[in-house]
């Protein structure tokens, strides 16, 4: 048997923790980067895995030109409206305009009488940044109704982003239009484990079976002096339930969800997909019917970029 490597097993890179404070993370727009106009972000829900078909045609690869398996993730993703524009002067939101006051709204956020117009946004001038706080139409699924909101950058100089804006005001944007192709990042909160003691959680060693003061806790909480237990002794506590990053995801392949017969009965613990859908290669960290923030890669890795697949059918 060779040796067990777990790189991040009780890693410091992931302290505190503790339950995360939201289901979709927030996210430092600064550090992300995107050449196109557009979106840098769509949210989506976790429907299931499947298996597919997928023709290689990635270059040097050994499989290139053949047909194989691959594992995927479905994603259903339904449109989205601008709810809201932010104008940012020094890295502060100086004005806000607000654009929709859809009843479903209400489940979430107090919605004005009065909304601003399209023409209100020439008067504004003096910016940095543009920014849109974004609702999806989760009406259009079979999982809930009332809508998630998060605020998503856009991509392309000022004006470029302004007119971008102008465009989509009191129009729906669809997973297609943001991510046709390529790769993306996965900001989710992962599931929750609870309560779970030092090896399940850190994964410290079994002591030996005649151990006098338990098998499953550290054989030493710390040195004599500091006269403390540290931060970095591994205990029991929350796990799970944490926001985690997953990148450089390749997408596999949208489309509407007539395309898509997984089975008769739907997903399980799911149901049936009536938006559109995104599959992507591999698994998505957190449970089923979990919103699932993608954004624009941050750091796109030579080899995720190069991989070139063609799916041919479903498994």
């Amino acid at each position: 048997m060779g040796r067990i490597n777990k790189p991040k097993a009780s890693a410091l890179q992931y302290w505190p923790r503790k339950r995360a404070e939201r289901l979709i993370p927030n996210v430092n727009w600064n550090a992300i980067k995107k050449n196109e106009v557009g979106l840098m972000g769509f949210i989506g829900y976790k429907a299931g895995m499947v298996s597919v078909y997928a023709k290689d045609d990635t270059a040097d690869s050994m499989t290139k030109g053949k047909k194989i398996i691959i594992p995927a993730t479905v994603m259903e993703c339904p449109e989205m409206k601008i709810f809201s524009v932010r104008f940012y002067k020094n890295g502060i939101v100086s004005k806000e305009m607000v654009f929709a006051n859809e009843k479903e709204l209400k489940r979430v956020v107090r919605v004005p009488k009065q909304i601003s117009k399209v023409e209100d946004l020439q008067k504004v001038t003096d910016f940095d940044d543009v920014r849109v706080i974004v609702y999806t139409e989760a009406k259009k699924t079979e999982l809930k109704k009332t809508p998630d909101m998060i605020e998503i950058a856009v991509g392309g100089t000022k004006d470029q982003k302004l007119n971008f804006v102008k465009e989509k005001i009191g129009k729906t944007i669809s997973i297609s239009e943001v991510f046709p192709k390529g790769l993306l990042d996965i900001r989710a909160v992962t599931k929750g484990k609870g309560l779970m003691g030092p090896v399940r959680r850190h994964g410290i060693s079994l002591k030996v079976d005649k151990t006098e003061k338990g098998q499953r806790r550290p054989g030493s909480l710390g040195p004599w002096h500091p006269a403390r237990v540290t931060f970095v002794t591994p205990q029991a506590g929350q796990m799970g339930f944490f926001s985690r990053v997953a990148y450089n995801s390749v997408i596999l392949k949208t489309g509407k969800a007539e395309e898509l017969k997984v089975n008769p009965n739907g997903f399980k613990h799911y149901g049936f997909l009536k938006a559109d859908y995104l599959l992507l290669k591999g698994s998505v960290h957190g449970p089923k019917k979990r919103a699932i923030l993608m954004t624009t890669p941050l750091r796109p890795s030579k080899y995720q970029v190069k991989q070139k697949l063609e799916v041919l059918e479903l498994r």
